[in-house]
């Protein structure tokens, strides 16, 4: 599968799916790990690191990775691999200065293994709504077929080895996406977020860590990975994500209650004349006013679209995306006029 046949695929983990899907797009679980036989990525010589891709790579395809895509990041255009970050394939840091590194993506995109980053590889499993459980699920069944090929790297006192100190142990990262406009316009969620490292939490943004929060959309996962195992850290922070659903709901009615209703339904329908009436539209106010028709949604109101086409225009509408589909670079201003006829297209079928 190349990255435009990849580009016209829909999302698995991105469809109205799932516990809570109105809440929480998606769950995704990631295990770091490292190959007991080599040096973390950041030390090793690039013949090692290319060892490494091969082997990880071998082993991927006698796993249910089979039949995904194999992609050499360095053999990558920078649209590319910025295409690949906008999809949560690989990580921004890794799109940017690719090195030695490498992804395998399944055709839903719901399982990948991204190699040579800060670990050896780390792989994912992706599911809609909130089910961290079956994520886990997922990736660790992927996890035992690598490892009748990948000898990783084990001790009893720390677990599994990895190349920064927070992943040490499990090597898990729990984590949802969430979308929490509710509490957003409420005013309450500065006072929510520094509440989560009390409960062992941490809040990033739409790609994860060091990256901007727009639209009220967050990442929450869990702040360590040493001390539980992978059961009871998955199990927690979807237990702490099941209050935080509760309180957005929460939120979501206040808003509509009295005279706060017609506040909040300017603000849901100024949006909805933006999207479909626009002719430039950035990234960030795309993200702004998509939160808040998709807030229209789960109020059951009568707005165009519905959660599946909002959660897709919040990846289609990134600008490697709109390269991919212009066929060519674009500069800031092509990819606004770009951005909003795709978006006036999907929500007016025209």
């Amino acid at each position: 599968m190349d990255l435009q046949a990849m580009l016209r695929c829909r999302m698995g983990w991105a469809q109205a799916e799932g516990p809570s899907h109105d809440v929480v797009l998606a769950s995704r679980v990631r295990l770091a790990r490292n190959l007991a036989s080599a040096q973390f990525p950041g030390r090793a010589r690039p013949a090692a690191l290319r060892a490494v891709r091969e082997r990880v790579f071998a082993a991927a395809r006698r796993s249910y990775l089979k039949d995904g895509a194999y992609l050499e990041l360095e053999g990558l255009s920078e649209v590319d691999r910025l295409f690949l970050a906008e999809r949560h394939l690989v990580s921004p840091a890794l799109a940017s200065e690719p090195g030695l590194g490498g992804v395998v993506v399944d055709a839903r995109e719901c399982l990948n293994i991204m190699v040579n980053e800060e670990d050896h590889l780390r792989l994912f499993a992706l599911t809609p709504g909130l089910d961290l459980r079956e994520a886990a699920r997922r990736a660790e069944a992927l996890e035992g077929e690598l490892s009748r090929d990948l000898d990783f790297a084990f001790r009893r006192d720390w677990g599994y080895l990895t190349s920064c100190p927070t992943n040490l142990g499990t090597g898990m990262r729990a984590s949802v996406l969430v979308h929490l406009a509710g509490l957003g316009l409420g005013g309450y969620i500065n006072k929510l977020l520094e509440s989560l490292p009390r409960a062992g939490l941490i809040a990033r943004g739409l790609h994860g860590e060091g990256t901007k929060v727009m639209g009220d959309f967050f990442q929450i996962s869990n702040a360590t990975g040493l001390g539980r195992t992978e059961a009871e850290l998955s199990a927690a922070v979807e237990k702490a994500v099941e209050t935080l659903v509760r309180r957005e709901k929460e939120a979501r009615g206040k808003l509509c209650a009295g005279a706060g209703r017609t506040r909040l339904e300017d603000t849901v329908y100024r949006a909805i004349g933006a999207l479909t009436g626009a002719r430039l539209l950035s990234f960030e106010e795309a993200c702004h006013h998509l939160s808040a028709l998709r807030l229209g949604l789960s109020l059951g109101w009568e707005v165009p679209g519905d959660f599946g086409t909002v959660n897709e225009l919040m990846i289609l509408t990134q600008p490697a995306h709109l390269a991919m589909l212009a066929g060519k670079p674009l500069g800031v201003e092509d990819q606004s006029v770009l951005r909003a006829s795709l978006v006036r297209r999907r929500l007016t079928k025209k």
